[in-house]
């Protein structure tokens, strides 16, 4: 299989995921699979809970930012990820997180302002920045495994100022990178939770362990910790990116996170092909304050292809 087809799939992956478990967020356990108990047999991407049929939410919006900033600018330019997601905040989108929302609101410039939200809350552990890394993932893949879980770090901090959601993020970057090499992910657990600060490493070690299921959380699925955790047990469980999203999403909870990190994941693992057409035919991501954009699979793939290329 060839790189591209990988990286294709990890963007257009994660933004599936994402607009089949947005409907589902916060619902019970099961819905998905309740709902659609024959895969294929019915219209999944049907949108519900606010969602048009194929609707992106924050999650992919957000991550169409920082690529459409990586791509534009050249490279890492912090400031203006900053810029781009506080003018996407004004506008109101349907969804965004309120830690985020209060980072990005909160007035203090972009690299001290989720540092202040800390200092007050001391809760940023949450995985909106797990949630958008598809694509700094696919681009920064190339430049090596310190290099960009350095970047996933650097990320992650311009709205996360709890390190937890840093060294989360940063596996998963890493994740990505393998993948998109043409290996297995779960065999790059051990090297990459090397790389994680120690006072994060037991955490993501018990989380990320061949034996940890989902019941075992001791978080929402909400925090980064049992979300990134969540999608390697959905990857390493299944057998098929479907049925990887579906193991996601049937975990309830914070669905459309869930799903779009496992998506992530599945989407470079088994490459662009195994993500099934009905499900990228209604795709779509609206950008709230950029002049009603709406990217559809075509700039999506677009996108892919110049990140990865």
């Amino acid at each position: 299989m060839q790189r591209i087809q990988r990286a294709a799939g990890t963007v257009i992956g994660s933004a599936v995921g994402d607009a089949l478990g947005g409907p589902f967020e916060f619902g019970p356990r099961g819905a998905f699979s309740a709902r659609f108990p024959v895969p294929g047999a019915g219209d999944e991407m049907s949108g519900g809970g606010g969602w048009d049929p194929g609707e992106a939410t924050d999650d992919t919006q957000m991550a169409v930012l920082v690529a459409e900033s990586l791509l534009e600018r050249g490279g890492l330019d912090l400031p203006d990820i900053f810029t781009r997601f506080q003018r996407w905040a004004a506008s109101e989108p349907k969804d965004i997180g309120l830690q985020t929302e209060d980072v990005l609101t909160n007035g203090e410039p972009w690299d001290l302002a989720a540092a202040a939200h800390f200092r007050v809350n001391r809760r940023a552990a949450g995985n909106g920045s797990l949630m958008r890394a598809s694509t700094a993932a696919v681009h920064f893949a190339t430049a090596g495994r310190e290099a960009t879980m350095e970047a996933a770090r650097r990320i992650a901090a311009l709205t996360h100022g709890d390190r937890a959601a840093w060294e989360g993020t940063a596996v998963f970057h890493e994740l990505i990178r393998v993948a998109l090499d043409g290996a297995d992910p779960l065999t790059a657990l051990p090297d990459a939770l090397a790389l994680v600060h120690p006072d994060h490493r037991e955490h993501y070690a018990s989380n990320l362990a061949p034996d940890w299921h989902p019941d075992d959380a001791t978080e929402f699925n909400g925090a980064v910790w049992p979300c990134l955790g969540s999608a390697v047990w959905a990857l390493r469980t299944t057998g098929t990116f479907e049925d990887a999203i579906r193991a996601a999403i049937d975990l309830g909870g914070d669905t459309d996170t869930v799903a779009a990190v496992t998506g992530g994941l599945a989407g470079a693992y088994y490459g662009l092909d195994a993500v099934p057409a009905r499900w990228t035919r209604q795709l779509h991501v609206p950008l709230p304050g950029f002049g009603g954009r709406v990217l559809h699979l075509p700039d999506l793939l677009g996108l892919a292809h110049r990140l990865g290329g």
